[in-house]
């Protein structure tokens, strides 16, 4: 910048005058904003500063006490989260319980069950005669089997060995049924001399003798929570027994025929397979009266109940039945349902000989004289009855148990003289039950 300035002289001409440079302090002035802008900063901070210093104790408990309340607020969402979901599981077992109860309740396993193979079946040993029946302890560990020749054998699971052996204790005649007590205290046992004998399950040690049957002894079960027996027997008589009190109750007549088979649950009542007359009953003890169905076309030879509204049935024309304790035939029947043997146009099925039922599930079994054992799973709400693979095995199949914790199938075979068992191989594996 250049400035003109006016000056008179004696000679009346006009001089230059050089232009000044501004000043240094009139640069520093305004030549930068940003310094500027951060001289105003001190007095922002300053002012912030001011503001909290100046925050009064009623002030500070306000803000402090809203950040406690934020606090407890996010803690209480997260806690309801976790009850939401574990309210979910209560629930979800509480129902399960209901229709337990009810009869009701069928878990969808079936379609997890993988056949086994022929190595990873157990086999022990140790009778020497067909075994006609065997029940298994409720906590899965000992399995109790007879055979036809008075004796009855224990058998750990783990080892597979035998553990205790009474050989001719208590009955002369052969053994056609057992059972065990809900809380694995007493072991039931019925022979062909139309005797009961009652057992301390952990020790074999007989306890009493239970007399009335007028023919063979053919079904036996304990009232599930309970230590009420019910028998059933060839002179067509179902008979209740207090094994507590050692006493007899009571005695309920209706089959026409030899009863070839009886189960119990929980509740006060019981189911029979007829034989011959071709019939199943539901007896209940306390209303003293009994439901009639029909079905079979041959002798109806086992029975058992998948829960306390559903049970299964063989007969020696070969089929399978499934029926509801409320309809008085059944809800599904599979014809020849181990197939048939003989010469062209006069094939015979082959009968079904025993049947097992997993409890509150879909799946049940059977086994015949055709050496294989048939897995089956029931429809939704039991509606059908659908195969699922059969086992093979070498003789007949007396009789069939799952272990409570449904993780193996134990089988009494006959003419072998073998007990065989089918296991869980791989426990580890999520989502799946493998039979061994």
């Amino acid at each position: 910048m250049s400035l003109t300035w006016p000056i008179s002289s004696t000679s009346g001409k006009k001089r230059k005058v050089p232009a000044k440079k501004p000043s240094s302090k009139y640069n520093e002035e305004i030549s930068s904003d940003s310094e500027t802008e951060s001289s105003a900063e001190p007095k922002k901070r300053q002012t912030n500063v001011d503001y909290e210093y100046d925050e009064t104790p009623q002030e500070k408990k306000l803000r402090l006490a809203k950040q406690y309340l934020e606090q407890l607020k996010e803690e209480e969402e997260k806690k309801a989260e976790d009850e939401s979901f574990e309210t979910e599981l209560i629930a979800g077992r509480l129902q399960e319980q209901v229709l337990e109860q009810k009869g009701k309740l069928q878990r969808l396993i079936a379609k997890d069950i993988l056949p086994p193979d022929a190595s990873e079946i157990r086999v022990l040993r140790g009778h020497k005669l067909p075994i006609t029946c065997l029940v298994i302890t409720p906590d899965d560990k000992c399995i109790f089997s007879a055979y036809t020749l008075n004796g009855k054998k224990l058998h750990t699971i783990h080892g597979g060995r035998k553990g205790t052996e009474d050989r001719h204790v208590g009955h002369t005649a052969h053994i056609l049924c057992m059972t065990i007590s809900s809380d694995g205290k007493y072991l039931a046992t019925g022979d062909m001399n139309k005797l009961i004998m009652i057992w301390e399950a952990e020790t074999c040690k007989h306890l009493y003798k239970f007399t009335g049957h007028k023919g063979p002894v053919s079904g036996l079960s304990f009232r599930k929570g309970t230590h009420d027996l019910y028998s059933a027997s060839h002179d067509r008589s179902v008979k209740v027994w207090n094994v507590d009190e050692n006493a007899y109750v009571e005695t309920l007549f209706g089959h026409q025929d030899i009863i070839t088979g009886l189960d119990s649950l929980s509740r006060e009542c019981c189911v029979t397979a007829g034989g011959r007359d071709r019939t199943v009953r539901v007896w209940k003890i306390a209303e003293e009266s009994q439901l009639v169905f029909h079905g079979h076309e041959g002798s109806i030879d086992c029975i058992q109940l998948i829960n306390e509204e559903y049970m299964i049935t063989g007969a020696d024309d070969g089929s399978v039945s499934l029926w509801s304790v409320n309809k008085k035939k059944p809800l599904s029947t599979v014809k020849q349902a181990h197939g048939c043997h003989g010469d062209a146009g006069l094939e015979q099925p082959h009968w079904v000989a025993s049947v097992a039922a997993l409890q509150n599930s879909d799946t049940v079994a059977s086994g015949s004289h055709n050496s294989q054992i048939q897995l089956w799973k029931c429809g939704h709400n039991y509606r059908g009855l659908e195969p699922l693979f059969s086992v093979p095995l070498s003789g007949f199949i007396n009789s069939l148990k799952f272990s409570s914790s449904g993780q193996f199938l134990v089988a009494g075979v006959g003419q072998e003289d073998h007990l065989v068992i089918l296991r869980s191989s791989d426990q580890s594996s999520a989502g799946s039950v493998r039979f061994v």
